[in-house]
């Protein structure tokens, strides 16, 4: 047996990526990429949200979606659902865990959700409720990244004290795990360091995780800080994919096949085969026919006698 991953990367394309671009990509092609990202050793994958398909229409096949990705032996399959009514879908249609969005700032939570932010604290609180009264084989995980945490295009700065309030609350409201989103691509290596540090203090063993992006090309320094701040998991997107379609300027996930680099060539396992992620983006391509894929390790490819962090030759 394969020792456990030092690192879990989430993969967030299906979801975070494709509701950002405004191509749909057929659910036939969907299936096809997750199954093949599933297949390069990720063990997450965020495949759908669901709201109103009049709002996202790129997410009008969440059932579907969900109902193959979680016939995946080994896979945990995730999906955003934004209030209880969205949750009770995600669940029926298998997912294992849910992401219910709170943001710090108040403009963006009034854009993306129509609520204040207590108010969106107070709908996660009637989630967790809700899983309360469920039969325990029934259980789903529920996850928090809190949005805009490092700063917002419409708001500007973001209080750090009211982001760590936020998390207290969440914690309390019955949450598994509280994460941090940089959004708008506002962080900085300090900054991430420091409120990463500063939300393991305040949760323990409920501080989850790192949701980057590389807006102004900061975004691995801001995975090594948050490393050094003890952060287990990364969200990314394969080619980039991604960003806010409620947050101008909202672009550029973290590339996941440049993260998996960069974790290896530190040591750290992931589990994760670069090559075939490199592969995979072909999917994307088929899919989405002329949308822009990014990504340093696509376009150099792995050094020579790179090795994997548990040993393994490419």
């Amino acid at each position: 047996m394969m020792p456990a991953p030092d690192i879990l990367v989430s993969e967030v394309g299906p979801r975070d990526g494709l509701q950002s671009v405004r191509q749909t990509m057929p659910t036939a092609a969907k299936l096809a990429w997750i199954r093949a990202l599933a297949a390069t050793g990720l063990r997450e994958i965020e495949v759908a949200s669901f709201v109103p398909a009049a709002l996202l229409p790129q997410m009008a096949d969440a059932e579907a979606v969900v109902a193959d990705a979680s016939s995946i032996a080994g896979l945990t399959v995730l999906a955003l659902a934004p209030n209880l009514k969205g949750v009770q879908r995600a669940v029926g249609a298998g997912v294992h865990k849910v992401t219910l969005p709170v943001s710090a700032s108040r403009s963006h939570s009034l854009s993306n959700l129509n609520k204040t932010p207590e108010e969106a604290v107070a709908e996660v609180r009637r989630v967790c409720e809700w899983r309360e009264e469920l039969r325990a084989d029934a259980a789903f995980g529920v996850e928090v990244g809190i949005s805009t945490a490092f700063g917002c295009t419409m708001q500007g700065a973001v209080d750090e004290d009211f982001v760590m309030r936020l998390a207290e609350q969440l914690a309390l409201a019955g949450v598994d795990a509280v994460g941090l989103s940089d959004t708008t691509g506002y962080a900085s290596p300090t900054q991430v360091r420091r409120m990463f540090k500063r939300l393991r203090e305040a949760l323990g063993d409920k501080a989850g995780a790192a949701h980057l992006h590389n807006t102004r090309g900061q975004g691995l320094a801001n995975v090594v800080a948050a490393l050094d701040a003890g952060v287990t998991t990364f969200d990314a997107s394969q080619g980039g994919l991604g960003g806010c379609p409620y947050a101008p300027g909202a672009t550029g996930n973290i590339v996941t096949e440049d993260l998996v680099f960069l974790l290896e060539s530190m040591g750290l396992r992931t589990g994760i085969d670069i090559q075939r992620l490199i592969e995979a983006r072909a999917l994307i391509a088929d899919g989405l026919p002329g949308e822009p894929l990014y990504g340093h390790v696509p376009d150099a490819g792995l050094p020579r006698g790179f090795v994997y962090a548990d040993g393994r030759a490419p």
